[in-house]
C-alpha cells in the first residue's frame, strides 16, 4: 500500500511516516500544505492520502477542502482525514460519497495496527468513520424511518457497518459468528427494502441509509 502523508506538524508527520514504514506502509510523500498535497497525489497516484484538516496558510479548512478535490480529480484514490478536529461544513459532503472515504479522530487511534487496518479498508474502496465523527455531524437523534423497524443489534450491526468494520470484526466485537453477523446484516437488508442487485451495492446503500437519517434528526 502506499501512501501520502499531509501534516503540518513535522514531528507529527515524521513519526507516522515511521510507524507505517515499520507495518511495511510505503510513504511515496509527506507534506505540509494542501498545495503540496494535490501536487504529490497527481505525481504518485497513491493508494490512500492521509490528510489532516487544518493546514497551512489559515490552519483552518484547507486539508477538507484538498480532500473534496481529490475524490473529484483523483477517484481512484483514497481519502482518509486524520485530525483532532471535526470540520461540519465540507465534511458532510464528503460523506455523501462514503466508499473509499475515512475520519479518525488523532485522540481515539490507540493503535498502528487499528490505524493501517482502516488505511487497508479505505484503499480497498470501504470506510473508516470515527462513531464520534458521524455523531458531531449529524447528530444522535434521529427521525422515523425503516430503521426504526431494526432491532437494538441489528441496529449496532449497522452503526460498525459504516465505521467500515469488516463481518469478521464486528463478530469479534461483539463475540459472536460471523454466520450470526451474516444474519444480521441479511435482516438490515429485508428491513431496509435492499434485495441482491447486480447494479448496486446493498452494504454502502444500508450505511448511506443510516448517515442519512442521523444526518436528518
Amino acid at each position: 500500500m502506499r501512501v501520502v502523508v499531509a501534516e503540518d506538524s513535522a514531528l507529527l508527520r515524521e513519526g507516522l511516516v515511521q510507524l507505517l514504514e515499520l507495518r511495511g506502509v510505503e510513504t511515496v510523500a509527506a507534506v505540509a500544505d494542501a498545495q503540496t498535497l494535490l501536487a504529490a497525489v497527481a505525481e504518485h497516484a497513491p493508494d490512500v492520502a492521509v490528510i489532516d484538516i487544518r493546514l497551512p496558510p489559515t490552519q483552518t479548512d484547507e486539508g477538507v477542502r484538498a480532500a473534496l478535490r481529490l475524490r473529484a480529480e483523483h477517484p481512484g484514490t483514497g481519502v482518509l482525514l486524520f485530525s483532532q478536529y471535526v470540520e461540519t461544513t465540507y465534511a458532510a459532503r464528503l460523506l455523501a460519497e462514503p466508499a473509499g472515504f475515512g475520519y479518525l479522530l488523532k485522540e481515539r487511534v490507540v493503535e498502528i495496527g487499528e490505524f493501517v487496518a482502516a488505511l487497508e479498508r479505505v484503499a480497498s474502496g470501504g470506510t473508516a468513520l470515527d462513531p464520534e465523527v458521524v455523531a458531531q455531524l449529524f447528530g444522535a437523534s434521529r427521525r422515523a424511518t425503516a430503521l426504526d423497524t431494526l432491532t437494538p443489534r441489528e441496529r449496532e450491526v449497522l452503526a460498525l457497518m459504516a465505521e467500515g468494520r469488516t463481518n469478521q470484526s464486528i463478530a469479534t466485537a461483539f463475540t459472536v459468528s460471523e454466520r450470526a453477523v451474516e444474519k444480521h446484516i441479511g435482516n438490515i437488508f429485508a428491513k431496509l427494502g435492499l434485495p441482491p442487485s447486480p447494479t448496486g451495492h446493498r452494504r454502502v446503500l444500508a450505511v448511506l441509509r443510516y448517515l442519512e437519517s442521523v444526518r436528518a434528526a
